[in-house]
């Protein structure tokens, strides 16, 4: 069996971490299957998804880590070509990755302790933000 749901948000843009562990639970608890794997999709280039634990010191180092790895202050060609400012949210999203799968057994993430499922969305402007759920199993 396979179910798609969405998971609608808005986001601030510049790094902001969003974690969406307890809708993707919601969203598995009220569908019908009650084991397999849910895959997750953002739509759009300058957004990805992950786990991370969602401690405050932590979520400063990745941030801190994408400003050390793709900056925010070079030369984008993307910026030539479009002159929105955001050449490097692209870069950090194809990094990052736009999907993510997690397994699940009696309805319940197979998450580790301290691990949570986060959108990161790297854009220079707040946006609106839908990630698509695909639940499979039986």
């Amino acid at each position: 069996m396979v179910i798609t749901r969405r998971i609608s948000l808005q986001t601030s843009g510049c790094c902001d971490v969003v974690d969406i562990t307890r809708q993707v639970a919601k969203e598995i608890a009220g569908s019908e299957v009650n084991s397999g794997t849910v895959t997750l999709f953002l739509a759009g280039s300058t957004a990805g998804v992950s786990t991370i634990e969602n401690e405050p010191g932590l979520i400063s180092d990745f941030k801190e880590m994408w400003q050390r790895v793709i900056p925010t202050d070079i030369r984008y060609r993307h910026d030539q070509a479009w002159g929105e400012g955001n050449g490097y949210s692209h870069v950090r999203a194809s990094l990052l990755g736009a999907s993510l799968t997690i397994p699940f057994s009696n309805k319940t993430l197979t998450l580790g302790t301290w691990q949570q499922i986060i959108v990161v969305d790297f854009d220079n402007r707040p946006r609106s933000r839908q990630i698509v759920l695909q639940i499979m199993g039986e």
